[in-house]
């Protein structure tokens, strides 16, 4: 763990995250600035910089947990496909996203390029309340799958 690290701090419960899941190896949480609703993070909750650093042991549980959060945001909005991929744009410690898709352009680069190659551009977060509601969702489907 390092203290500069966010990710970290919300593996310790230093700070909050609307999280939908959780076990001994990594937490899935709500993105703060969502691709679309639903979109959320696996991370490790040890600290490793990128996806290749992961212990294979580590990178297969994000994978499972991230076909269990797409089969659950299927339920849960109906989309044909859920996205997952990694990235590390913003912050060092690896972390996929698992994103349902509404539309075929969704997590395409041409959706935060519009101000250029080196201005990537967040999505507006939906506040607290509405992260809260859509938390609460994903984790009523995990449970209901079992």
């Amino acid at each position: 763990m390092t203290d500069e690290c966010i990710f970290c701090r919300i593996a310790e419960a230093d700070l909050p995250a609307h999280k939908v899941f959780e076990d001994d190896l990594v937490i899935a949480f709500l993105d703060l600035h969502p691709i679309r609703e639903g979109h959320a993070l696996i991370i490790p909750k040890q600290h490793y910089p990128w996806f290749e650093d992961l212990p294979e042991i580590t990178a297969a549980r994000i994978m499972a947990v991230g076909q269990r959060l797409g089969r659950a945001m299927k339920r849960e909005w109906g989309v044909e496909r859920v996205s997952f991929f990694y990235t590390g744009i913003h912050v060092q410690h690896a972390h996929a996203h698992v994103v349902p898709m509404f539309h075929r352009h969704d997590v395409s680069s041409a959706r935060y390029l519009e101000d250029g190659i080196e201005a990537f551009s967040l999505p507006p977060s939906p506040g607290g309340a509405a992260l809260a509601q859509t938390a609460d969702r994903i984790r009523a489907q995990l449970a209901e799958a079992g």
